[in-house]
């Protein structure tokens, strides 16, 4: 198993996040210097070579939802498969739909603003994650030769209201690594690309105990590495955590606000 490449990315404090926001007794300032003084550009040969901020609900009373959260690694396992689909599901190869507790992902996607966040539309969005296995798709790695296949890969464009949504289900685990989704963001003018960013998404452990307790989870056994010990949640995973509600029994559905000031 290759591990994920070093973490990118600057965590704010609460405090310089109130300051930037101007709730501190600060002015607020453009949402150019936000993206400047919140995040770390990607650097030359970050994924698609160009740089990006990216935001997210910071759980701070009085701040709006995009507030910068950090970039990570796009991680060994990314391929641009150009899989435009809500229901990331289905392999298109074979056919095959897997199987796990179902999990919808709703991005909303804003611009920071002056004090607030403007939803920003003609993102696109792309997640990609391992099964209740631990296996990813179109990789050849851990044993499995999934090379070809496209199951839990695919990308949506944001809406009017800077929504996408993905139905997928609960990932699985592989060793070293908590249990995390990707994402991928892009903007593209006139069919180029004008700005990517790419991070992580984490989840909280109680809800993972009990997903990975029920089938087809539970055949694997229990996950080596929790968030507490994961490399790249330390570098700002909590605020890569997903507010999840709903059951293993159910299924759940969780929200993401972002912030992206790139392109």
């Amino acid at each position: 198993m290759d591990n994920d490449d070093q973490p990118i990315g600057k965590v704010l404090s609460r405090r310089q996040a109130l300051r930037l926001f101007g709730i501190a007794g600060s002015s607020a300032v453009g949402a150019t210097v936000i993206g400047q003084a919140l995040a770390q550009r990607q650097p030359p040969g970050g994924p698609g070579g160009s740089s990006g901020t990216s935001a997210g609900n910071s759980g701070v009373q009085g701040l709006p939802g995009c507030v910068v959260r950090p970039s990570m690694t796009e991680g060994p396992y990314w391929v641009d498969e150009k899989l435009n689909r809500s229901d990331i599901r289905k392999d298109t190869r074979t056919g095959a739909i897997k199987t796990g507790v179902p999990l919808t992902l709703i991005f909303q996607v804003s611009r920071v603003a002056l004090k607030t966040c403007e939803p920003r539309s003609g993102v696109m969005v792309d997640i990609w994650h391992c099964d209740a296995d631990g296996v990813y798709s179109d990789a050849n790695d851990q044993g499995f030769n999934t090379r070809g296949q496209t199951f839990l890969r695919g990308y949506q464009m944001t809406n009017a209201k800077g929504a996408a949504t993905f139905q997928t289900i609960y990932p699985g685990w592989y060793s070293g690594r908590a249990v995390h989704i990707h994402y991928r963001m892009r903007t593209i003018e006139n069919g180029k690309v004008t700005g990517d960013f790419a991070s992580q998404l984490f989840f909280d452990e109680a809800v993972t105990d009990k997903v990975h307790a029920v089938a087809p989870y539970k055949s694997k056994g229990k996950r080596d590495t929790p968030n507490s010990t994961d490399m790249l949640y330390k570098n700002g995973g909590n605020q890569m955590l997903l507010k999840l509600t709903g059951s293993p029994e159910k299924g759940y559905t969780a929200t993401f606000d972002i912030g992206l000031n790139i392109g």
